[in-house]
């Protein structure tokens, strides 16, 4: 069987979650990458040049670790480097979700830090997320970067540029982006609103036990 007809269930998983972020609002027609790792040795990765918000399953392609491209009529993410060299190693990590959701993506251009400690769910989901320092996008250098990083965190901050988040699953790594959005929401918010009241350290302490 051709590479092109294979693995059809999981690269249909990932067209779903590349149109849902879209559907969602978090990310642009021609922004943002998904990933899932199929096997051992390959993965299925959204595809340059495609319009997101229609991305079919045909349209996804499958590379190995190594970086062969399985289907050579589709043009890789100019993001694959970053994607292969987290699940290279990271063996935990199963999806990626890379995109650029507005209030997110503002704080990666702000010097300031999401705090995920106003709410038990953003805390229980996100953690403490990472910043990446700035590379062009699509470069070795950012892939290498992100990649380390991936190995102790699975939401990062790319300065001045968008975010990235891991899983063991893609709804996880979906769930993550969404719920990361949510909190840059509500960090601005808040400082409207004033009278901020952040998680305790007690607090913080027994989410970390529970769900980290």
């Amino acid at each position: 069987m051709p590479y092109n007809s294979k693995f059809e269930d999981q690269r249909k998983e990932v067209a779903y979650f590349m149109r849902r972020l879209y559907i969602q609002r978090l990310t642009t027609t021609s922004g943002g990458n998904v990933s899932f790792r199929v096997n051992a040795s390959i993965i299925a990765i959204t595809p340059a040049a495609t319009d997101k918000g229609r991305l079919k399953w045909k349209e996804v392609g499958l590379m190995e670790l190594n970086g062969e491209n399985l289907t050579p009529q589709l043009k890789p993410s100019m993001e694959s480097d970053m994607h292969l060299d987290i699940y290279r190693k990271s063996a935990t990590v199963n999806a990626i979700v890379h995109a650029h959701p507005i209030i997110a993506s503002t704080f990666t251009a702000s010097g300031r830090k999401i705090e995920t400690d106003l709410t038990a769910e953003a805390r229980a989901i996100l953690g403490e997320p990472a910043i990446a320092p700035y590379a062009l996008m699509g470069s070795k250098k950012l892939a290498k970067i992100v990649s380390n990083i991936a190995r102790r965190y699975h939401v990062i901050l790319m300065e001045n540029h968008g975010v990235l988040t891991v899983g063991s699953t893609l709804l996880q790594a979906f769930d993550r982006l969404e719920v990361l959005e949510m909190a840059a929401k509500m960090n601005i918010l808040i400082d409207l609103i004033g009278d901020k009241k952040p998680l305790s350290d007690i607090r913080i302490k027994e989410i970390d036990k529970n769900f980290s």
